[in-house]
């Protein structure tokens, strides 16, 4: 007579145990189909930056085999937060911002940089009509920096003037900080600022697009070179899309050839020939510059 109550209550059992797993299998399985969420600093205006990160997005999707998103972000600020609290997998941060996000997040990983990175320049511009020809003489004139935490657009600008003896006293009023480096170019070019700093890349960029006047406006210092820009993978997405996924993504960047039409417009809109690898010992000077500067706590 117990045998029927006996079996019954097996089959309960093993149902029950069939219903976790299954139930354990969709989370795994819902957690593993979120697709790659990429980022970037807001350093460029807003279409800009969408037309670069769609590209690369459908370009990742292809050779990841997956879905890759792009997340735009409002500020320097809201990216680290965001990558801070696993909302954003693989990010384009600026030296400065790369090193505040990778301290908050243990394992993360800079990945690899433009060709020009490793070399890079931040490049001071001033009013032509002002005789503005050294650091020293930004003295006594207005001046603005790009975003508060951009390595080309402030962190390295400011410890090069404080090498030339320019404290942020020193300017006719507060510093300003425009937020991008475009915006530099414009508040200057407007008179609304004697002079400012922004990354040689964009201001290259822009005198090529012809979006900037010379006659009233141009460059009388360029920076000693530093390290700058670069991918920052979260160590989640490691856990998230399986072992050697961050070699992959790697490598998906190390490929883009500039022989190949479609991947050299991509390199183009980077303004860069290709992409090589980087490590975070790359970054360690501005580190020590950021927390010299309060950047970064001690």
């Amino acid at each position: 007579m117990r045998r029927p109550f006996l079996s019954a209550f097996i089959v309960l059992a093993l149902f029950g145990t069939l219903l976790v797993a299954c139930g354990t299998g969709a989370t795994a399985t819902s957690t593993t189909a979120r697709p790659l969420i990429i980022s970037a600093i807001p350093d460029q205006a807003p279409e800009k930056l969408s037309q670069i990160y769609t590209k690369l997005a459908t370009y990742l999707s292809t050779e990841l085999g997956m879905p890759v998103e792009y997340k735009p972000l409002p500020d320097y600020k809201t990216s680290v937060t965001a990558f801070k609290a696993g909302e954003i997998d693989l990010v384009w941060y600026g030296g400065l911002t790369s090193v505040q996000a990778r301290v908050q997040v243990p394992g993360a990983q800079a990945l690899v940089q433009r060709d020009i990175d490793a070399t890079f320049h931040s490049v001071f511009i001033a009013n032509k009509a002002l005789s503005i020809a050294t650091l020293a003489d930004l003295k006594g004139h207005s001046f603005t920096f790009g975003g508060e935490t951009s390595t080309s657009g402030r962190l390295m600008p400011q410890f090069f003037l404080q090498q030339a003896g320019v404290r942020m006293t020193d300017f006719k009023g507060p510093a300003g900080f425009s937020g991008t480096h475009d915006k530099t170019i414009q508040l200057v070019a407007d008179g609304t600022y004697d002079a400012g700093v922004l990354n040689q890349q964009i201001w290259d960029s822009r005198l090529a697009e012809g979006k900037v006047d010379r006659s009233k406006i141009d460059v009388f210092y360029t920076s000693p070179a530093f390290y700058d820009y670069n991918w920052v993978i979260h160590p989640d997405a490691a856990t998230r899309y399986g072992a050697g996924f961050t070699d992959r993504v790697r490598a998906a960047f190390l490929k883009l050839d500039a022989s190949v039409p479609a991947q050299k417009e991509l390199l183009d809109l980077f303004g860069a020939k290709k992409f090589i690898a980087t490590k975070n010992e790359n970054y360690n000077q501005i580190e020590v510059v950021a927390r010299d500067i309060g950047k970064l706590s001690p």
